[in-house]
């Protein structure tokens, strides 16, 4: 057997990157209420007055005051395979994990990378392209993959230790929204929809393209919106959904919030896929966690309930502003190639007990 034989027949051998997962993407994360009693069950300690955003608000980052000028973002993020494109794999789980200093406010300075395979079960060429896709998308933030740890493991991991700067007065919070403010989601809903399709082979080529570019497409907006005074509260939409997020934006605010359910932009052909049964399990862990703080309308569709708790692997930017700031907010996410960024809702006053509710 040549050595090109021996390449063809290991490559035809290795089992598909998703069928070596119990989950893909950001669907993997532990369900909200899970994640919030380990928390509550940690044991508290001094904060320094350096930390400006911890764990109390479920930011998407910590922040570090250096000095005057300058603040350390710090994030990490790593999941199991969402595609089974070696290469788009590692595209896309980088720039999900670089979203997070993005939605702080930051500008990325250097990643780290996590990564756990079977190396038994993988090739060698397989776990380099997945390490290529996360570096590709690093070298187009301007950031170098400056190291990094790396273990044998039963499923392929991989994700990013994400630094950035931002200044410690344009940290973007999600606690900040206000009465009155518009809602603005930066990217369309239903990744978590076309990943379980495409590991049950029911996703044509354009559909994965289409999800493609949405989940690589950094979310270089993140530091002018914080940069901006008329903009009060600012994170992305993830593993916990649309619902999920947005919730974490109305406790941190105090106030309810309503989504106009008819504006919410959707990615091409999602309905169609959940009407074929394609709907996550995560969006119904999702749910379990949260739904009794959502409000829905009567006759709301099971499937589109599905869709609002869908997990987003690198989703949307979504910000709280003024409403004198609508246009200029929306201007700024088309200039950085967001074409589908749209008003979805508005924060409304203060509830002891704050509500999403959708209209």
């Amino acid at each position: 057997m040549t050595p090109e034989d021996a390449t063809a027949t290991e490559a035809m051998a290795e089992p598909r990157l998703m069928s070596l997962g119990h989950g893909g993407g950001c669907g993997c994360k532990i369900a909200p209420a899970v994640l919030s009693e380990l928390l509550a069950k940690m044991p508290g300690f001094p904060l320094p007055p350096e930390l400006l955003v911890g764990t109390a608000h479920s930011d998407d980052a910590a922040v570090w005051r250096l000095n005057e000028t300058q603040a350390l973002v710090a994030t990490t993020d790593f999941f199991l395979p969402v595609v089974d494109d070696p290469f788009d794999f590692g595209r896309i789980a980088a720039t999900n994990a670089l979203s997070d200093v993005y939605a702080m406010g930051g500008r990325p300075i250097l990643a780290l990378a996590i990564v756990g395979m079977p190396v038994g079960k993988l090739s060698l060429a397989t776990i380099a392209r997945i390490l290529e896709g996360g570096a590709s998308v690093c070298a187009a933030a301007g950031i170098p993959v400056a190291g990094g740890h790396s273990i044998d493991a039963a499923e392929p991991i991989y994700g990013l230790v994400a630094l950035g700067l931002v200044h410690p007065d344009r940290v973007g919070r999600n606690t900040g929204a206000r009465p009155g403010d518009a809602l603005i989601l930066g990217k369309p809903l239903g990744t978590g929809v076309m990943s379980g399709a495409l590991k049950k082979g029911m996703l044509g080529e354009a559909a994965y393209r289409l999800m493609l570019d949405t989940t690589t497409r950094l979310n270089t907006p993140g530091p002018e919106l914080a940069g901006m005074d008329s903009v009060h509260a600012l994170t992305d939409v993830t593993g916990f959904g649309l619902a999920g997020h947005a919730l974490e934006l109305a406790r941190g605010a105090g106030c309810g919030i309503t989504i106009d359910w008819r504006r919410v932009p959707v990615m091409d052909g999602v309905r169609d896929l959940l009407a074929q049964g394609c709907a996550t399990g995560a969006s119904g862990r999702n749910w379990a966690s949260y739904g009794a703080s959502v409000v829905l309308p009567e006759g709301f569709a099971e499937t589109e309930r599905a869709l609002l708790t869908d997990p987003q692997t690198s989703g949307g930017l979504l910000a709280a502003c003024a409403p004198s700031a609508v246009a200029e907010v929306l201007g700024l996410f088309a200039a950085h190639g967001f074409a589908h960024a749209t008003v979805i809702g508005e924060v409304g006053g203060p509830e002891p007990s704050p509500r999403l509710t959708l209209r």
